[in-house]
């Protein structure tokens, strides 16, 4: 999918609101395409720009709250992994639809199970029978996990792997979540290798960082921001 692909596998867990900032700091300063897998230093929810405040707050006594940059319904954090993929303007990649870029990366974690020897995942293309017994009465109508759409990664009637977009003159950032299955040893990588042949690993340096920090204070962590609707 990509020519070359810088891969970020951040160390430890961070903060809701650190979390959704160092990618869109990362959207900010990428030179090449780049995908970044991170975890959460607690439970956490994460809901779409367009979405309600008050769908989520009452469950703020028990995870953190942040509302995406990215489109998309609610999604439940903690056990997941969750990545972001940044397509910068200037890469071929960013030429192509939205959709196309949502299924090339979601066939190409079909690949990954495939290339570990679980050949248990598949794209959806229509409404399938929905297995009720693996939804959380957790869910709420609207939860992304809970409303599988076009080319989500689904096994067993069940969907374990979404994402949402956001597109800007500077590139595109995918937030991606995996949950509810066993992963393969190594799917980081492997995830990784599928999409690009020439990949590197980076670390996060003292810019992004720095520069995370300052987008969410700014942004995420403001009561403007995540209740804005």
């Amino acid at each position: 999918m990509f020519a070359a692909l810088e891969v970020y596998r951040d160390i430890g867990s961070r903060s809701a609101t650190l979390n959704m900032a160092i990618d869109e700091a990362l959207l900010e300063t990428a030179n090449h395409p780049a995908i970044r897998f991170y975890r959460w230093n607690r439970p956490a929810i994460s809901f779409g720009y367009f979405g309600k405040f008050a769908d989520v707050e009452n469950y703020s006594s028990q995870h953190d709250i942040v509302r995406r940059w990215t489109g998309g319904g609610i999604v439940f954090h903690g056990e997941d992994l969750t990545y972001s993929i940044v397509i910068p303007a200037s890469d071929p990649a960013f030429g192509e639809s939205p959709m196309s870029i949502y299924e090339k990366v979601h066939r190409t974690i079909c690949e990954t199970f495939s290339a570990s020897g679980q050949t248990v995942a598949a794209l959806y293309e229509r409404r399938p029978e929905i297995n009720s017994e693996v939804i959380d009465r957790r869910y709420k109508r609207d939860a992304c996990f809970a409303n599988p759409v076009k080319a989500d990664v689904m096994v067993d009637g069940k969907k374990i792997a979404g994402a949402a977009q956001r597109r800007t003159r500077r590139g595109l950032l995918q937030q991606g979540s995996i949950q509810d299955v066993d992963l393969p040893e190594g799917f980081e990588i492997s995830f990784a290798s599928q999409l690009s042949d020439n990949y590197g690993h980076k670390t996060l340096d003292d810019r992004i960082l720095t520069r995370a920090r300052e987008i969410a204070d700014r942004k995420y962590a403001t009561s403007a921001w995540i209740r804005r609707r």
